[in-house]
């Protein structure tokens, strides 16, 4: 599961259970990616209140399932299959479109974001994903013009730029301790986005 010792929601005690039993999906199963903080317990803290509130919070306005496409396009950028597994998978459960999502989905595989079936902005998006992923300071003012001028609110462009830095995140948590998803549930997420208390995985 990871390179790392992990403690196992059947051993957790303490400050550690109670996170646990906020984060915990059906069977008590946590996924690998939280686990991985099991040694500090508040690390596992600040990754779910960042998660949740960037990717799972009623406030935002960029859809969710273009939010998670953001997710996939950035882990695939940064080869980390286990995020790409898990929010593929959430993916196609919010579009709820099972061919579009395999058409985006073989157009982020391929680096051809322009034939993936979505909106010039939404493309406009995942280019500026792409550079603030593989060129943070290659990204310029003219890119955030650029989205502004498609149509995006300065609060939206914000929700493009926290997405695409959380997933180049927990890239790097999954990749650096070596997490697999041996034993995840694959497209479960916090889904109550009314609620930014609620970690739970449904």
């Amino acid at each position: 599961m990871a390179w790392i010792k992990t403690v196992p929601y059947a051993e957790s005690t303490g400050r550690l259970r109670q996170l646990y039993d906020r984060v915990k999906g059906p069977g008590d199963n946590v996924d690998n990616i939280l686990m991985a903080h099991s040694l500090r317990p508040h690390t596992l803290e600040g990754h779910m209140a960042i998660y949740k509130y960037v990717l799972h919070h009623s406030a935002n306005r960029v859809p969710k399932w273009f939010l998670e496409t953001i997710g996939v396009w950035v882990s695939l950028l940064n080869r980390c299959s286990y995020c790409v597994d898990h929010h593929f998978a959430g993916l196609r459960r919010l579009l709820g479109d099972d061919a579009r999502a395999q058409a985006i989905r073989g157009a982020l595989d391929t680096g051809r974001i322009e034939e993936a079936p979505l909106a010039p902005r939404e493309h406009l998006a995942l280019r500026y994903a792409e550079r603030l992923t593989r060129d943070p300071a290659g990204v310029a003012r003219e890119m955030v013009e650029e989205l502004r001028r498609a149509g995006y609110e300065d609060g939206e462009i914000l929700e493009i730029n926290q997405v695409t830095a959380y997933f180049s995140y927990a890239n790097r948590t999954v990749l650096g301790l070596g997490c697999t998803t041996d034993g995840d549930v694959l497209g479960l997420s916090p889904n109550n986005s009314d609620n930014p208390e609620d970690w739970s995985h449904k």
